[in-house]
């Protein structure tokens, strides 16, 4: 099939940006909101805090006051970190997927799906498990708020990413699970899995690992947040074949119960195919080339069936001959 052929197939598996568009913006909106809605209480969130911390020392998988020592104390580490954790989050994931639907329109509609149906369990996650970041506990914890020290170098105050003046508009608990290391792990998949040069490969492999850095060194992050992040990747990457299933029978209900507008192409074989029903080898009455009498220059011999004529069982081939001559002269009379 030559590519001429294969472009219209290709086009229409894609989504038509001006609905994919609201779509991307409700799922976000919806996102941002419920961030909002499910700030919980300091003293339950920081409880949270402590007890993840607990845990990772326990497992001895602490690795975040190391980090967050270096980034603060090094500040050709921590400005560029905190200005990767700032924007990075909302400038590659959208590039990624603007990227996506440009080259593989085929494999749009999934990963899209993936990735609104992860960043939703996310939500559920912040709502449920309300959890300060390392930079919110208590001082003798260990840790210092390298955004808040760096604040200066760029646009964000002591409300971790959030510009100055506009704390009050994000969710400082919303630590656990860590979506900017889920974001980047799905833009790493994409990367991966559909980036044709070495370059984008290893940009699929560096991303998710720097995040992972970032968010601990800048104490925004747990360990377990991050873990929980990838985890929550997973069970969307799960999800995302069975939703993809229940949308098109929905769509499939929607279609089915609009006008029939299909009947016609099918009909007159607007595939470039014979028309629905018809015999193979049989010429359509009216199509180019051919007489507006179908029967003319065609000729029978004895004993021959005219497609679709009824017969009884037991009938003589002599009888069913002679009906179709019949038939023949009955024709020429009428012309």
């Amino acid at each position: 099939m030559d590519a001429a052929a294969r472009r219209p197939a290709a086009a229409g598996s894609r989504p038509r940006w001006w609905t994919e568009l609201p779509l991307l913006a409700l799922v976000y909106a919806a996102y941002s909101a419920g961030r909002l809605v499910a700030r919980g209480d300091a003293h339950a969130a920081t409880g949270h805090g402590l007890a993840i911390l607990r845990w990772e020392e326990l497992l001895r998988l602490d690795p975040e006051r190391a980090l967050n020592r270096f980034f603060t104390a090094t500040p050709a580490i921590g400005v560029p970190a905190d200005f990767a954790y700032a924007s990075l989050h909302y400038l590659v994931t959208p590039a990624v997927l603007v990227w996506l639907w440009n080259r593989r329109p085929e494999r749009y509609r999934a990963f899209r799906t993936w990735l609104m149906l992860a960043t939703l369990i996310g939500l559920v996650g912040f709502t449920l498990l309300p959890t300060a970041p390392p930079r919110l506990l208590e001082a003798g914890s260990g840790f210092a708020d390298t955004m808040a020290q760096f604040s200066s170098y760029g646009w964000w105050g002591d409300d971790a990413s959030a510009p100055r003046g506009l704390g009050g508009m994000t969710n400082q608990f919303a630590a656990m699970p860590s979506l900017h290391v889920g974001w980047a792990l799905w833009c790493g998949v994409v990367l991966w899995r559909h980036g044709r040069s070495r370059a984008t490969r290893v940009l699929g492999v560096a991303y998710p690992l720097v995040i992972v850095l970032v968010v601990m060194g800048t104490a925004n992050h747990y360990l377990l947040d991050a873990l929980a992040g990838t985890a929550v990747m997973g069970l969307g990457l799960l999800l995302t074949r069975p939703a993809l299933r229940a949308g098109d029978r929905l769509r499939g209900r929607f279609r089915a119960g609009g006008p029939a507008t299909g009947s016609d192409s099918r009909d007159t074989g607007a595939a470039g195919g014979p028309a629905a029903g018809a015999v193979p080898g049989l010429v359509a009455a009216g199509a180019p080339g051919t007489h507006a009498n179908v029967s003319g220059g065609c000729e029978t011999s004895a004993g021959e069936r005219i497609p679709r004529q009824p017969t009884r069982r037991g009938r003589p081939a002599a009888g069913a001959a002679a009906g179709a001559a019949a038939g023949d002269g009955a024709a020429t009379a009428a012309q």
